[in-house]
């Protein structure tokens, strides 16, 4: 049966589908589990509110009468096609003659190829929405998550410290003033570079931003890691298919994009046809339908870049629309880079210092494996990261982090929080130094990422990716000011040596505020610079 309204079909899903998700030709062609959210709707809708995505709660219940609508739209496409290949069977042979008597005829066949062609561009609009409703689902959660906002303790690295008290401000361990005073930190003609958010690293504390990614890296490399330096510039597209989004669930900007060359002007001007259309636009014909890839064509020519957020974008991008073998599996990599958030609102600016900055480099490793080992390269994963922290002396403690704050790729994230003595009024000290995260087959559906089967009914499937932190450095870096900080006896010698921060080796540090000790670890990569003892005046 050919319902009379279809007429007004192709007009009203194409409209839908320009609302729709829309990627540039050249990403990766997603595969998602369409049949596992249909079968499921609820089990989806309900981590859409375990995790707060509010908006989509109701998208995997839109899903399946999307995909019903589809199969409408199929039948629908059956019965023109049938009816088509009758007319054409009754036509084949006969005289010119005789086409003058089935005139009536063959002019059905004719709007039967019409309609044909409506359904069709139907049909794919279906797809592009259900392609886009999936496209903005979270991954599952795992069931070792806690529901909610409150993390799950799992243990402590190292000791509690113990600061005696002192007069000044010092007693607060602020790495601020510390790095302020020795000479380290530079915010304020940062702020005058770069704007708020900004910093530079002078001396002693520019060698320690280098002796902590070697250290960080040795210690990946230990673990089986490969090294890896990617680009600090990706495609939209690409940070998107792995979870990041250029605003967050509260319409926080979070990425940076950079400015595309403009086009000519007959693509400006095609361009700005399409921004004027409105929401009135629903109620005209279907000859709209051919404006949105028209409107599109500079956009397809030119997609949108942005600068990474974390290196775990670009790795996961190192093996797009990449099939793997299976025996190489689990690949584990490692690697520096630089990171840049935006973070404009009230989470940034009520966070001073390095704790929460715009740009800062990172050690991030990245892992595929086989589906069902997740777990191996996870705890791997965690293994470098207390080892790291335990090695630079730092109190910490592991949390299980609860649904409400994973990100939208991963099924289950652990945390570790160092202790911050200037950080007491805020969560007790805690701050988050680490993360690790399992993200099952969510990044590699969207980037097209397959793993070639040895054994098995299919040819192939799509691997699970696994991210953690290993070393960030201004939020450990400032963990360190604070820590390593002690202060000096008024009467002891806070003379320049070869092991301390240099400066005008006249003694005039005597009677200063304190001193630095670096960690052991990082002596290697320090030139000699093993205790930074305060000195006054401009370096």
């Amino acid at each position: 049966m050919i319902p009379s309204a279809l007429r007004q079909l192709g007009t009203t899903l194409t409209i839908t589908a320009r609302r729709g998700y829309r990627r540039p030709s050249i990403a990766p062609k997603p595969s998602f589990n369409i049949k596992h959210i249909r079968a499921n709707p609820d089990l989806y809708s309900q981590t859409c509110l375990d995790r707060n995505y509010q908006q989509q709660k109701d998208y995997p219940q839109q899903i399946v009468q999307k995909f019903d609508e589809w199969k409408d739209l199929q039948q629908n496409a059956r019965d023109y096609r049938q009816r088509i290949k009758d007319i054409h069977r009754r036509f084949s042979g006969i005289t010119s003659d005789r086409l003058q008597d089935d005139w009536d005829l063959l002019q059905e066949a004719r709007l039967l190829k019409l309609k044909l062609a409506s359904i069709e561009s139907a049909e794919n609009a279906c797809n592009e929405r259900n392609e886009y409703l999936a496209s903005s689902l979270p991954n599952l959660t795992s069931d070792k998550t806690p529901i909610g906002s409150e993390p799950r303790l799992l243990g402590y690295i190292g000791h509690s410290p113990t600061h005696p008290e002192a007069t000044d401000d010092y007693a607060q361990r602020d790495h601020v003033r510390i790095g302020r005073d020795f000479h380290l930190l530079d915010f304020t003609s940062a702020a005058t570079t770069s704007g708020w958010g900004w910093y530079f690293l002078k001396n002693q504390g520019a060698l320690l931003e280098q002796a902590l990614i070697q250290y960080a890296i040795s210690v990946a490399l230990k673990h089986g890691f490969s090294i890896v330096s990617p680009p600090s510039v990706v495609y939209t597209h690409i940070a998107n298919a792995c979870g990041f989004q250029p605003r967050d669930q509260g319409g926080e900007q979070q990425t940076y994009a950079i400015a595309q060359k403009e086009e000519g002007p007959k693509q400006k001007e095609e361009g700005s046809e399409q921004k004027e259309e409105g929401p009135e636009q629903k109620e005209e014909g279907p000859e709209q339908k051919e404006e949105w890839p028209k409107a599109n064509r500079a956009q397809e020519r030119t997609p949108e870049r942005c600068l990474t957020a974390t290196a775990e974008i670009p790795f996961a991008g190192l093996k797009a629309d990449v099939t793997m073998n299976e025996k190489n599996l689990p690949l584990k990599i490692a690697g520096a880079s630089r990171c840049y958030r935006a973070e404009a609102g009230a989470r940034g600016a009520e966070t001073k210092g390095l704790y929460r900055v715009h740009e800062f480099t990172k050690v991030e490793m990245f892992a595929w494996t086989m589906r069902g080992s997740e777990m191996a390269v996870f705890d791997s994963m965690l293994a470098v990261q207390k080892e790291i922290l335990r090695g630079l002396g730092l109190y910490c403690r592991i949390l299980e982090m609860p649904s409400q704050d994973l990100g939208a790729s991963a099924i289950r994230k652990v945390d570790i929080e160092a202790f911050f003595p200037s950080r007491q009024d805020k969560n007790d000290g805690w701050g988050e130094v680490t993360s690790a995260s399992i993200c099952t087959d969510y990044q590699t559906r969207r980037l097209n990422t397959r793993v070639k089967l040895r054994s098995s009914a299919q040819n192939s499937d799509f691997p699970s990716t696994i991210n953690g932190t290993a070393l960030a450095v201004p939020r450990i870096l400032a963990a360190l000011l604070e820590n390593s900080f002690e202060k000096l006896p008024d009467n002891e010698d806070g003379g320049r040596s070869r092991h301390d921060s240099g400066g005008g080796g006249d003694g005039s540090s005597r009677g200063g505020p304190g001193k630095i000790n670096i960690p052991n670890v990082l002596h290697p990569w320090m030139h000699g610079f093993e205790v930074l003892i305060y000195e006054p005046g401009d370096p």
